[in-house]
């Protein structure tokens, strides 16, 4: 009875704080109507069911399939009224376990039909300034004429198909019901205006050049394509207001365009026929080119495009491209176009890195394009699969920045005298980088954009941070004086602080339709790609995290992920559970706010102190009843004394000098540590999102060390908890998240001692007066 009464009062004194810290998390779970907010809950609710498409690790299941949608495809570019006519035939196959009645087209185009909607879900009133152009063509213009003229819908033996255009989306009704494994083949023409990208804005369209009567064209969304149809939604027909991207199947392209014989054209697949379209001067410089690893060939000089620029042929020439395995196409073309080529050596093969540019992007473009599209490919490669096409292609648009399969338009333009700052010179560098990255998500890994921004965008932008600090270290010599790093815009975890300690009215979770986001930026882009930053330094490390986004990567190359696919990827393969992490991040607005709330220094006693003797004595028993142990006395307390701080811990215990000479050997004695100082550090979390402590405690010697406690610390208590330091040295500061690697929105109360930083009110009045 004796042993066992020494046994609870051991327990009960060693652990009372964690028992009462228990009690009070079970009470709160107890109450009548309770919702238990556990942030470390699994995410069953949130996530659908796996099944045979699914696989509850992530990968597609045994059962998953997707449509495939072939196109032929006869375009041609009126470039002196700048209208684009086309002919597409599509052969459609269901691989689906449905029968499908019909067929659902995007008309993306129509979101500029003069009877289009998306205007009129734009709120916001009068704006206080307006560019000029916007203006008007807000008040003193009818409008741009855009939109399909869909002028055949047929099928493969001429006879008309009933469809019905509904805004951006066409369906077209099918004779019979298609069945598993069927393909349905059938033909569509239209024409379409092509729209000024500068001054009305769009994802493509034309720039015109007044200097020298010229176009550039960045063409894409310029024919009708299939939507996607899977295990998820069905058909993803939700509507193109402008902002959401686009859902869209694989397919094979033959596509032949007829331009001006005087332009340059690249686009998406290979070229069949080069030796037609090109010159005898341009095959040479390919095939230079095709060998150069370390610098661009010109394929087509600027002395060369500047002639052009004089000249207007009245003749045709038609590019042949044939494309596998892609999900969409896209093209640019003018006479204004330089262009320059570089080989990349990715796995076991050569790809070829490419730029074009009118003389207005020069000497900026000339320079850097190229080689960043080149250490793009090596980057996004490393991080998730060797790039599997053979070429990516840059082309300068002024205030683009939009990506297709294998091109993409991006902006950066020198001034008139070919001056430009560094904000100019990194923009456009990380707009390249951003875009050809693209070729990766959602190009290849080919997520729902319509639906999931972040899945492109956020993933995106986690990878193109890698890739800029990567371009830096190998082109080190794109550095301007005074850097030593890129300076990348998004991805370190401090760059996305104002934002989640912003407004809460006005911010939305990641997990949510980027067309009805606040602020779509932050959203999409920022928070999602610091996020994953902050997952791979910090809270799995890169080993882990690199080895489980790789694998994320492999099994969803040219198939159509989820968020659940990519959240349980994760975790599959890295034995690292993040329902805490996805929850916080991805599914609530919470943010950052960890410090430290109360520091205690401890000695070690053979007395015990007055709450030791109070708890006793509200017991009925007295300290003989208790069995040997350690005391500890807080400093400053009324038990402390002075000499406490003197003496070593045997001198101070008589009972631990005991235990230790009869259960160790001299031998063992010798190699056991004998901290002097011990320390009761209190952290509190005002914010809501749960993250591990960073914590870097500092020595009165003058040396450190940083101890990081995982998220799973606050697991028990969401508000506060403790944590016992034994030290062989003093402690004078305590410091969390002392790198700044958690987005931690209030850093006044990091510190210990607590640092008095004057606010924003303060520091006005001080700098008044």
């Amino acid at each position: 009875m004796k042993k066992l009464k020494y046994l609870f009062l051991s327990v009960l004194f060693v652990s009372v704080s964690a028992f009462a810290q228990d009690q009070a998390e079970e009470k709160e779970e107890r109450q009548p109507g309770h919702t238990n907010n556990n942030k470390f809950k699994q995410l069953y609710d949130e996530f659908s069911t796996p099944n045979m498409y699914r696989a509850a690790s992530g990968a597609p299941g045994q059962a998953y399939y997707q449509q495939q949608a072939d196109y032929k495809m006869d375009i041609e570019l009126d470039d002196t009224n700048a209208k684009l006519y086309g002919f597409e035939t599509i052969t459609y196959t269901n691989n689906s376990p449905d029968k499908l009645n019909y067929l659902w087209v995007q008309l993306d185009q129509n979101m500029r039909a003069k009877d289009s909607k998306t205007p009129l879900i734009q709120g916001g009133g009068v704006a206080p300034a307006q560019q000029i152009s916007t203006f008007t063509n807000s008040y003193m213009t009818d409008g741009f004429d855009g939109g399909f003229n869909i002028e055949a819908v047929k099928d493969s033996k001429g006879r008309a198909l009933p469809h019905m255009i509904n805004r951006t989306m066409m369906r077209v009704e099918l004779p019979t019901a298609l069945k598993t494994g069927e393909q349905f083949t059938f033909s569509i023409k239209w024409w379409y205006n092509i729209n000024d990208h500068v001054n009305g804005r769009g994802r493509s369209g034309y720039e015109y050049f007044p200097e020298d009567d010229n176009r550039a064209y960045v063409i894409a969304q310029f024919y009708p394509r299939m939507a996607v149809y899977n295990d998820v939604e069905g058909w993803q027909n939700s509507q193109f207001w402008g902002r959401d991207e686009f859902a869209l199947p694989f397919g094979n392209f033959e596509v032949n365009i007829t331009v001006p014989a005087d332009h340059i054209l690249d686009a998406t697949g290979k070229l069949t026929n080069r030796k037609e379209v090109f010159s005898k001067d341009m095959m040479k410089r390919y095939e230079q080119a095709k060998k150069s690893y370390d610098e661009p060939v010109l394929i087509v000089t600027q002395a060369e495009a500047e002639a052009a620029e004089k000249q207007r042929s009245t003749k045709k020439k038609t590019w042949k491209l044939y494309a596998e395995n892609v999900r969409d196409f896209g093209f640019a073309t003018s006479r204004k176009f330089i262009w320059d080529m570089m080989a990349v050596k990715i796995g076991n093969k050569d790809v070829m890195a490419v730029s074009m540019y009118p003389k207005e992007g020069n000497p900026l473009w000339e320079d850097w394009s190229t080689k960043a599209v080149a250490s793009t490919l090596k980057s996004y490669s490393r991080m998730t699969f060797d790039y599997p096409y053979h070429k990516a292609i840059s082309v300068h648009a002024k205030n683009q920045g939009m990506e297709y399969p294998m091109i993409c338009w991006n902006y950066g333009r020198p001034d008139k005298d070919g001056n430009y700052s560094d904000r100019v010179k990194y923009g456009m560098m990380s707009v390249i980088i951003h875009e050809v990255g693209h070729n990766f998500f959602p190009m290849i890994v080919n997520s729902d954009e319509r639906q999931w921004t972040w899945m492109d965008e956020g993933l995106n932008t986690f990878v193109q941070y890698v890739a800029e600090q990567d371009f830096a270290e190998w082109y080190p010599d794109c550095l301007s004086e005074g850097m030593d790093k890129y300076p990348s815009r998004r991805g370190p975890a401090a760059n996305i602080v104002n934002y989640m300690g912003g407004d809460q009215d006005y911010i939305a979770p990641i997990m949510t339709k980027g067309l009805n986001t606040y602020q779509f930026g932050n959203n999409a882009y920022g928070k999602p790609g610091t996020a994953l930053n902050i997952l791979r330094e910090t809270v799995m490390g890169r080993e882990l995290f690199d080895y489980a986004f790789r694998e994320y990567s492999n099994r969803w190359m040219f198939k159509h992920p989820t968020p659940e696919d990519f959240f349980r990827t994760m975790e599959d393969a890295s034995a690292f559970d993040l329902d805490w992490f996805w929850r916080g991040w991805f599914y609530t607005t919470d943010y950052v706010d960890i410090g430290v709330k109360d520091v205690k220094k401890y000695y070690v006693s053979s007395e015990p102190n007055k709450e030791i003797k109070d708890m006793v004595a509200q017991r009925g028993m007295s300290l003989s009843d208790l069995p040997p142990l350690v005391y500890m006395v807080e400093e400053g307390s009324e038990d402390f004394k002075e000499d406490m701080k003197t003496k070593s811990l045997m001198e101070s215990s008589v009972t631990l000098k005991e235990y230790i000479m009869d259960n160790f050997t001299p031998e063992e004695q010798k190699a056991l540590k004998e901290p002097k100082y011990f320390y009761n550090v209190t952290f509190e979390k005002p914010g809501g999102l749960v993250m591990p402590i960073i914590v870097e405690y500092t020595y009165a010697d003058g040396t450190s060390k940083t101890e990081t406690y995982p998220a799973q610390i606050w697991r028990l208590n969401d508000k506060e908890i403790s944590k016992a330091v034994a030290s062989e040295k003093e402690i004078v500061s305590i410091t969390v998240d002392p790198k700044l690697e958690t987005a931690d929105v209030d850093t006044s109360n990091n510190s210990w001692p607590r640092e008095e930083k004057a606010n924003e009110f303060e520091n006005f009045k001080n700098n008044k007066n």
